[in-house]
């Protein structure tokens, strides 16, 4: 029997070729990888999903248009004379039958004494002939008078009736000439600048007027929508796959981003199309009783066209586009794998897409990690949780994580220099 003192090299030697011919295997790249993927199994990606239910869904679309007055009146003079005075203050608001301006009414008022006199005078003449013709009555009785000459009389009498009736229109016409010498609002609202001063001659009708008003409270806001974007509408409409029984309320975004807190009602549709512009005016009316709308002012206006039922509001992130422009959405299906579905959108909702077909009610639609799975690959689904905006100034954790190996020898420095300090 041989020693350990022999038998010890030979056990060296076997082990050492041994542990060569394992490394030697081992470097085999298939059998690297499959013992790899055997050792370690990657888990199933996770994804934020929300569940589809089906709601009405107001359909609105933002149109352009400008402001314009309710009411506006040229006023102008409706006789002839020199203005006198100015009764109002520029720009202030006047009320319907407020004084704004005094004409020289010495000729009015004198044409409307002579109207008076002519009266007088027809007046006098028919009490004389009604006087002649008693007397005439009972003097062809008796044949004293022939029957033509009373007959001539009663037709004097018609004809003074009528010249008092003439004189009687005439002394209203004056009448209304002197009222005419002061000139009066026609409406309620906010005046312009006048376009004349006391001492200026004015004709009746003219072609300048003195001064405008408008009326700001309502206000009017006319829109222009493409006639296609109507032809659709009432296509739909046809179809029933909207409700337009709630289509009167319009929302405005002024020119500086905000919205005014009012909402307007759409009151006039035109029954034409502009042949230049291709598009038809909608008119809608607004309560403006701080005169913050003011008249050729710029507006979006937001028009509720209809209300689709049982469709869903989607996330913008959630749908993706082919390139063919169709709409698609990942799901994940009762056997928790990824499907793709093509969907049909007809327009948005804020920061959701507003779906109308492919999708049913319960559906698990991905929204978060959609970029990081393909269809039939095995995922986690979790309820989707809408990350909030961080707040400027703040650092996120990510970022204090990786500063935090630093930031600690940091507060230890400043807090050694104040132990220092208030050592001193």
């Amino acid at each position: 029997m041989m020693s350990a003192k022999l038998w010890a090299p030979a056990l060296t030697a076997c082990a050492l070729a041994t542990s060569i011919a394992l490394v030697g295997c081992s470097k085999d790249p298939k059998a690297a990888q499959e013992g790899g993927a055997a050792a370690q199994k990657m888990p199933p990606t996770e994804v934020g999903v929300i569940v589809a239910q089906p709601q009405s869904v107001e359909q609105t679309v933002e149109l352009s248009g400008r402001t314009s007055a309710y009411q506006i009146s040229e006023v102008r003079p409706q006789t002839s004379g020199v203005i006198l005075k100015r009764l109002f203050s520029e720009g202030s608001f006047v009320r319907e039958g407020q004084p704004l301006y005094e004409i020289d009414s010495s000729t009015n008022r004198a044409n409307l004494d002579s109207a008076k006199a002519a009266l007088v005078r027809q007046q006098a003449n028919l009490n004389a002939l009604q006087v002649k013709a008693n007397r005439y009555r009972q003097l062809v009785g008796i044949n004293a008078v022939s029957k033509q000459e009373y007959d001539d009389l009663v037709a004097q009498i018609k004809l003074a009736e009528a010249d008092i009736a003439a004189s009687n229109a005439a002394v209203k016409n004056a009448q209304i000439d002197l009222g005419y010498s002061t000139v009066r609002s026609p409406i309620s609202g906010q005046s312009g600048r006048s376009s004349v001063t006391a001492g200026a001659l004015v004709t009746a009708s003219q072609s300048n007027a003195l001064v405008t008003i408008q009326q700001l409270d309502p206000i009017y806001v006319d829109i222009n929508q493409s006639s296609a974007e109507l032809l659709r509408l009432r296509q739909q409409l046809a179809k029933g796959s909207i409700d337009r029984s709630n289509n009167t309320k319009v929302r405005l975004k002024l020119e500086d981003g905000s919205t005014y807190p009012v909402e307007g009602n759409l009151a006039f549709s035109d029954a034409s199309v502009n042949p230049d512009t291709g598009s038809v005016t909608l008119r809608a009316v607004f309560s403006n009783p701080n005169h913050l709308l003011l008249p050729g002012m710029f507006a979006n206006a937001q028009i509720v066209q209809g209300v689709i039922p049982n469709a869903y509001l989607i996330p913008q992130a959630a749908i993706t586009r082919t390139p063919t422009g169709q709409a698609m959405a990942m799901l994940v299906n009762a056997k928790g794998a990824v499907e793709a579905r093509p969907v049909t959108t007809v327009g948005v909702q804020g920061q959701n897409w507003i779906v109308t077909e492919g999708l049913a009610t319960g559906d698990k639609v991905i929204v978060d990690g959609i970029a990081k799975v393909k269809p039939e690959q095995q995922v986690v689904a979790k309820p989707y949780q809408p990350q909030a905006a961080a707040p400027q100034g703040a650092t996120p954790a990510a970022a204090q994580q990786k500063t935090g190996g630093a930031a600690q020898p940091a507060q230890q420095d400043k807090a050694t220099e104040q132990k220092a300090t208030s050592n001193a």
